[in-house]
């Protein structure tokens, strides 16, 4: 089975599978779980890791062009120990922004110079590209072997997709493995400049203004009004911007049954619910039509099939992401502010009355009224025109069946340190950019 072909026959499983060893390292980056990829297990070659990995200089030199041309570089792998060893070599891109990769936004190809026929491929897991380059006519968990005091050598061909997002201004490649085979430093790294120069990178920062109660009354609780901002600093963003709120009740409401309404076009509109309780807003413009600053008002309430039975002290999230398929928020805030259930109007049952009658009658009594409770609640209901249609969705998290990296291999191959590389890698790349 080839290396594609083992990657998409996972994809459908990959969610469902769980080990030890790929749930103990998570790491929590901008409000979403990120999951350990898989890893191999280097063979034993009687000592510590020795391999290095170098470097060369591009050629031609400059900056990179958006659907322009390519720039190359060596790879050379060397092992000075006196036994041979294992060689899975992994690049990871790194732009700088928390934008994620489509692995059309790289271009990515690998010749062997000293080195056995190669085959290469782009893969993606939660937003980060991933080069990888493994023996041709073998699965990539075959690896290369590098002979005791040798070498092996590759051209690395790259260039920049057309859509290579626009608020970025560079492209970093980290030179890894997906096992551990490097000795301690071995890693190396290579940065292109990708032109036009944009300058000051996009940044977007939002924040919650409390607008009071929904009819102008004193009582906010029951219909909480709120103004929802967001401002943007640098260049313009490459899609326009997702938002999912999401009210967090304490951990013994069961049912807290919320409503929340947008303002658009001068009308309130309802906005529906997902399966998880949270509430998905219309996107925002990428450039806020060419303003830096934009608003949704918005209303919260509970309904009629709330559990919440007294005014409760609630937590009012939003997350703002650039790709609907993911969780990487660029932005997130957060307000607390109490919600109660609407007052509910009762009838007082009317009295039992003696009727007079003629003496020698027997005295009949009029049975009380029947009339129950009512709630004052009136549920809401859309403005003619429907729900708004909200471009993208956040409903599933992690990578789609497009863009799964070695997922199928975990199950064979799991248990190693391949995740720690790709967390180590990030954090380095985050240290040598600061």
């Amino acid at each position: 089975m080839s290396a594609r072909t083992a990657v998409t026959a996972a994809v459908t499983t990959r969610r469902t599978f769980r080990t030890a060893a790929a749930t103990a390292v998570v790491a929590a980056v901008a409000g979403t779980v990120l999951m350990p990829l898989s890893a191999y297990a280097a063979p034993a070659t009687g000592g510590a890791p020795a391999l290095r990995i170098e470097l060369g200089a591009p050629v031609p030199s400059g900056p990179l062009t958006r659907g322009g041309a390519t720039e190359s570089f060596d790879l050379t792998v060397t092992n000075p120990s006196d036994k041979a060893a294992p060689f899975h070599p992994w690049l990871l891109g790194n732009i700088g922004s928390p934008v994620a990769l489509k692995k059309t936004d790289v271009v990515f190809k690998v010749d062997e110079i000293n080195a056995p026929d190669t085959a290469s491929f782009v893969g993606q897991q939660d937003g980060g590209w991933q080069g990888v380059f493994h023996p041709a006519g073998k699965d990539a968990s075959a690896g290369f072997e590098v002979p005791a005091g040798g070498k092996l050598k590759w051209k690395v061909t790259v260039g920049l997709g057309k859509g290579y997002p626009v608020n970025s201004n560079a492209f970093e490649l980290r030179a890894q493995t997906l096992g551990k085979e490097l000795a301690p430093g071995g890693d190396a790294s290579i940065e292109f400049k990708a032109a036009p120069a944009t300058g000051q990178a996009a940044k977007l920062s939002t924040h919650f203004e409390d607008n009071g109660s929904c009819d102008g009354s004193k009582d906010a609780s029951l219909c909480k009004q709120l103004n929802l901002w967001y401002r943007h600093e640098g260049v313009a963003f490459s899609s326009d911007l997702v938002t999912r709120l999401t009210v967090k009740f304490p951990g013994d409401v069961k049912n807290p049954d919320t409503q929340v309404r947008v303002m658009i076009g001068g009308k309130w509109t309802d906005v529906k619910a997902d399966t998880d309780g949270s509430f998905l807003l219309p996107s925002m413009p990428k450039d806020f039509d060419g303003v830096s600053a934009d608003t949704f008002a918005l209303q919260v309430k509970l309904g009629p099939k709330t559990q919440v039975t007294r005014p409760t002290l609630v937590t009012l999230q939003a997350a703002v992401a650039l790709d609907g398929k993911k969780t990487e928020y660029i932005s997130t805030t957060a307000t607390d502010f109490k919600l109660a259930p609407a007052k509910q109007a009762t009838t007082t049952p009317e009295q039992p009355k003696a009727e007079a009658k003629p003496a020698g009658s027997t005295t009949q009594v009029s049975q009380p009224s029947s009339t129950a409770s009512s709630s004052a609640v009136t549920p809401v209901t859309a403005p003619a025109g429907g729900t708004p249609q909200a471009s993208g969705s956040l409903a599933h998290t992690g990578s789609d069946s497009n863009t799964g990296l070695y997922a199928g291999l975990a199950a064979v191959l799991v248990a190693l340190g391949g995740a720690a590389a790709w967390l180590g890698a990030r954090r380095r790349g985050a240290a040598t950019r600061a």
